[in-house]
C-alpha cells in the first residue's frame, strides 16, 4: 500500500513534525487516525477503529456536513487510501489498540488526543516550525496544545511495547475532539474503559518546565460548553422596529449576564463567552444569532449549579427580548484526581529521567476526566501525568511549540511503567 507518511514510527521527532504540517480539527482527524490505525496493525496491535469504536450519529458537538466532506477531500488528496478515507469520515475517527503481554497483570489503556485547534500558526522566521521546515500547511488550523507530540509519544510507545515484554495488556486510546471536551464520552459509551484496569492520560508543558514530570496533575477542572441559537424577527431597523424581535441583542444581553455571574466561595470557577455572531445589515433588526459559551469549576457539584444558572440566564435574555432560544451542550468533562498508586508507579519510573514533582496544576479542563472516572467508578485506578515541556509560546496561541527533546524521554517513562506494572 502507498503510504503519504513514513513507514518507521519510532523517530518521535519526525512522526510529530509529520503530524504538525498536517493539523486537523475535532472529528476531522482522517489522515491522522489513518496513520495511528496503519502503524498499529504494521506493529502486530490488535486494532479497531472508526466506527467499531466510535458512534458520532447526532453528537451535538459533530462539524457541519459540508466540514466533514471538506476533511474527506483533502485526507484523499494528501495520499489517505480511499478505504481508510471511508473508515474515518463522518466523524468517526477514533483508533483503540490491544497488545497482550507475555505473562499475566492488569489491563492499563493510555489515552493520547488527536486534535489541533483553529489557530494562525505564527509564521515569523524564528518560530521553530517556520524555522525547521515543518509549519502548518493547513490555514487557519495548527497544533497549539501539543497533541502531535502525543501521537508521537503514543506511537512510539506501541513500537516499543510490541516485543510484549510486559505483564497483562496495554490499550491505547487515540482520541478525537478533546478540544471542546467532545470525543471521550462517546468512546466510553463505546465500551472502551469497560474492562480497564489503570487508566492514564499524559499532556505536554502547561507550565512545567522541560526536564521534569508530574506524576499527578491538578486542578483538572469540570467543563461545559454551550451552544445558544436565538431566533427573532427581522424588520426594518428605521421604519418598523416595533415589529421585530432583535436575536442579536438577546444574545448581547445573555453575554454581559453570563459574565456578571457571581463566582462560588471554596471553589475555582471560569465563564467565558467565547463566540458570538449574528445579524445581516447595520439596518436590519437582526432576526438570528449565536453564542458559544462555556463554564467551569474544580468541584463538579459546582460546575453543575454554574451551568444550570447560565442556562438560566440565557433563557431569561431571550424572554426579555421575545425570541426563542435553543440550548444544546456540545461538550463536557468533569473534575478528576490521580489515585495515589497511578502517581507512586510513575514516580518511580520516572527515576533517572527526569526531575519529579508531585503534582503541579494543569489549571484547565480535559475530557480525559470522563475516561478516568469510568475506570475509578468500575473500580480501576486513573492519573492525569504531565510531561514538562519548554516552548515559546503558551497552549492555545499562534507561537505554541514544544519542546522535542523531551518526546523520547516521555516515551521511555511511559514504557517504564507499564513494564513495571506496579499499579
Amino acid at each position: 500500500m502507498t503510504r503519504p507518511w513514513p513507514r518507521d514510527v519510532t523517530d518521535v521527532v519526525a512522526v510529530r513534525r509529520d503530524l504538525h504540517a498536517h493539523p486537523e480539527l475535532g472529528f476531522t482527524e482522517i489522515r491522522t487516525a489513518a496513520r495511528v490505525d496503519t502503524a498499529l496493525r504494521d506493529l502486530g496491535w490488535d486494532v479497531r477503529s472508526g466506527r467499531e469504536v466510535f458512534d458520532a450519529t447526532g453528537l451535538p458537538g459533530l462539524p457541519e456536513a459540508a466540514v466533514l466532506e471538506h476533511a474527506a477531500g483533502r485526507a484523499a488528496a494528501e495520499g489517505v487510501p480511499e478505504d481508510l478515507v471511508t473508515r474515518f469520515s463522518g466523524g468517526c475517527t477514533a483508533v483503540v489498540a490491544d497488545l497482550r503481554g507475555d505473562r499475566p497483570g492488569p489491563r492499563v489503556a493510555l489515552r493520547f488526543d488527536m486534535d489541533a485547534l483553529p489557530i494562525t500558526e505564527a509564521s515569523a522566521g524564528d518560530h521553530p516550525p517556520i524555522r525547521r521546515g515543518f509549519a502548518s500547511r493547513h490555514p487557519g488550523v495548527m497544533h497549539a496544545c501539543g497533541h502531535d507530540g502525543h501521537v508521537a509519544i503514543g506511537l512510539a510507545l506501541a513500537a516499543a511495547l510490541s516485543t510484549r515484554d510486559f505483564p497483562g495488556t496495554v490499550r491505547l486510546l487515540f482520541q478525537p475532539a478533546e478540544e471542546g471536551v467532545r470525543g471521550a464520552q462517546p468512546m466510553v459509551a463505546a465500551g472502551v474503559c469497560a474492562d480497564v484496569d489503570v487508566l492514564l492520560a499524559v499532556h505536554l508543558g502547561f507550565g512545567l518546565p522541560s526536564g521534569r514530570f508530574a506524576p499527578a496533575a491538578t486542578e483538572l477542572i469540570a467543563t461545559s460548553k454551550h451552544l445558544a441559537r436565538f431566533t427573532g424577527r427581522e424588520a426594518h431597523a428605521a421604519k418598523a422596529p416595533e415589529q421585530g424581535r432583535n436575536a442579536l441583542l438577546a444574545a448581547a444581553t445573555a453575554t454581559l449576564n453570563l459574565h456578571a455571574l457571581p463566582r462560588f466561595a471554596g471553589a475555582t470557577t471560569r465563564i467565558n463567552v467565547g463566540r458570538l455572531r449574528g445579524g445581516v445589515a447595520a439596518n436590519v433588526i437582526a432576526g438570528e444569532a449565536e453564542l458559544a459559551y462555556e463554564t467551569r469549576a474544580d468541584s463538579a457539584g459546582v460546575a453543575d449549579e454554574l451551568a444550570r444558572r447560565a442556562e438560566i440566564v440565557v433563557r431569561a435574555a431571550a424572554a426579555m427580548h421575545e425570541v426563542d432560544v435553543e440550548l444544546t451542550r456540545t461538550g463536557h468533562a468533569t473534575a478528576a484526581t490521580t489515585d495515589p498508586a497511578v502517581a507512586a508507579a510513575l514516580a518511580s519510573a520516572a527515576e533517572g529521567l527526569a526531575e519529579v514533582r508531585a503534582t503541579h496544576p494543569l489549571g484547565a479542563s480535559d475530557d480525559a476526566s470522563l475516561l478516568m472516572r469510568a475506570v475509578q467508578e468500575s473500580g480501576g485506578v486513573a492519573g492525569y501525568a504531565i510531561v514538562g515541556s519548554d516552548g515559546p509560546g503558551p497552549p492555545h496561541s499562534p507561537r505554541f511549540d514544544v519542546d522535542e527533546e523531551v518526546l523520547p524521554v516521555a516515551v521511555a517513562w511511559l514504557e517504564r511503567a507499564v513494564r513495571g506494572g506496579q499499579w
